[in-house]
């Protein structure tokens, strides 16, 4: 147990740290490189500027570009335009009250859009801070191995996706929910766990692809059970107990599944009475918004237009169609020529996925093929469980990082993988601290000191990354290993020079509007 609280504040420590950093350096680049002129989502102000907005804007306004916007807008004003409704609620609804709740005092110097951008900084800093702890408890359970799971965490504090993670993206909120949930789950809380995972739905649409693992890990449970039942021969009320360990399921699953999906259908009814089911009673949208719609060719609520298109289909799913008309989203849809930017913006976490799911299956390929479910080993009660990223239980997060990287490389926008995997499965975290672990002697406590010496034989100067004094930050071995850049093996410089130069060049982008994953 003390370990483990250790561990927690050992990454709780760097998690704000990083994202201070953050904050500091979005600030800064976005002060010192001119806004792209780019054809995003721009709506008009609600407000005329108080005396703290312009500084507001200048400290924190790099974390309203892109996407941001669309979340700053329903936070502000609700769902008023038909494209709205591909970015999920609970986001807008958590910033709004901490805006209008937590912030009011401060509605005299700002206006709402200005204390908005300062609860993104706030909300999206403190949900990454437990996001983190959620990942780092998530590890222990399922590697069984804390050192692992340390350095998975450390490096999900320096994780590519970092810019989403701390802007006005949903990507934060998500991955604290996720993480948190299977957390729970596989602490066996599974009531706690489907709540919170159907939360996360309430965030992401990808929240849905989470009613897997509980479909999975109660049927490794039941199966579990019933194994143990029968070694019991002869006891009379074994046939009650297997149909008992049966309905449980059946209700657990059922259950779960509907939990999770319970948001997703809620909001997309929420769409279909907005759009399919308009009355002239509904409130009128502002005149402002109202020319913006007709100059860009928004679709609004109105009574006395015709229906979309969507609300005549069998199964009228708002979702699906904002996908493929405004964002042209579907099977190969992205396979073209001027896509092979982003298509090798995307290639080191598709590259880092796959050698996951390779690496996995080579340990045991049986173990696999049974699904992980029927243990192919004649002798396994005799056998050690495998710790570490080959412990069996990390096969289910094998297969939902291998399902995510699929879908996404082959029917969405390619260069979102590294936000899509990023906040949505630890096995990215988990596979590159396993390939550190394994391939830097700098992390082999007994090698460490050896491997340094004799490396310095053979260089001028052991240099740090961009020349930082990175303990001075932190103590801990992600910041050991930066600091000893000079003397670290290829593959680490490969793993954390991917990170960390995603980590710093993703802020210069997108906080200025610039195209980036």
């Amino acid at each position: 147990m003390q370990k483990m609280t250790m561990g927690v504040r050992a990454v709780v420590r760097f998690a704000v740290i990083t994202r201070l950093v953050s904050l500091l350096l979005q600030a800064l680049l976005n002060a010192a490189i001119p806004d792209h002129d780019a054809d995003a989502f721009s709506p008009p102000p609600a407000e005329d500027p108080l005396l703290m907005d312009p500084i507001a804007e200048v400290l924190l306004g790099g974390l309203g570009r892109w996407d941001a916007q669309h979340f700053l807008f329903i936070a502000e004003r609700g769902y008023v335009f038909e494209h709205n409704f591909a970015f999920f609620p609970l986001l807008p609804v958590l910033l709004r009250c901490v805006a209008a709740g937590l912030l009011w005092p401060l509605g005299s110097w700002l206006t709402l859009h200005g204390r908005l951008l300062v609860a993104i900084a706030l909300v999206n800093s403190a949900l990454f801070v437990l996001s983190v702890a959620a990942l780092y408890g998530l590890g222990c359970l399922v590697l069984q191995d804390r050192r692992l799971s340390l350095l998975s965490a450390l490096l999900y504090c320096l994780t590519p996706a970092n810019v989403f993670l701390m802007a006005g993206y949903s990507e934060s909120l998500f991955a604290a929910l996720t993480f948190g949930g299977l957390w729970l789950l596989e602490q066996g809380s599974t009531t706690k766990a489907c709540l919170v995972l159907g939360l996360a739905t309430g965030a992401r649409a990808n929240g849905l692809v989470n009613a897997g693992f509980l479909l999975y890990l109660p049927l490794q449970r039941a199966l579990r059970q019933a194994k143990q039942l029968r070694r019991v021969s002869g006891d009379r009320w074994n046939f009650l107990r297997y149909v008992w360990i049966t309905i449980s399921f059946m209700a657990t699953a059922a259950i779960g599944v509907l939990v999770i999906g319970l948001p997703f259908g809620v909001f997309q009814y929420y769409g279909y009475t907005r759009f399919c089911e308009t009355s002239p009673t509904q409130e009128p949208v502002s005149p402002i918004l109202l020319s913006l719609s007709q100059t860009k060719g928004y679709r609004v609520p109105d009574a006395a237009s015709p229906a979309p298109p969507w609300c005549s289909r069998p199964l009228p799913l708002l979702y699906s169609y904002l996908q493929d008309v405004y964002w042209d989203v579907g099977f190969l849809r992205y396979f073209q020529l001027k896509q092979i930017p982003n298509f090798l913006l995307a290639l080191p976490v598709a590259t880092l996925g796959l050698l996951a799911t390779y690496v996995y299956l080579r340990a045991d390929p049986q173990y696999c093929l049974c699904l992980g479910i029927i243990s192919s080993h004649a002798k396994e009660k005799d056998e050690k469980s495998p710790s570490g990223f080959y412990s069996r239980k990390v096969f289910v997060y094998v297969v939902h990082a291998t399902a995510l990287l699929l879908s996404g490389f082959f029917c969405m926008h390619v260069q979102v993988l590294t936000r899509f995997l990023g906040s949505s499965s630890p096995v990215i975290y988990w596979s590159s601290a396993h390939l550190l672990l394994c391939q830097e002697p700098l992390l082999v406590e007994a090698q460490a000191t050896v491997c340094v010496k004799e490396k310095e034989k053979h260089m001028l100067i052991n240099y740090s990354l961009f020349g930082i004094p990175w303990r001075r930050l932190d103590q801990n071995p992600i910041t050991e290993l930066l600091a000893k850049w000079g003397a670290c093996s290829f593959w680490t410089k490969c793993i954390l020079g991917y990170f960390m130069s995603y980590w710093v060049i993703g802020l210069a982008l997108h906080c200025n509007f610039l195209p980036w994953t």
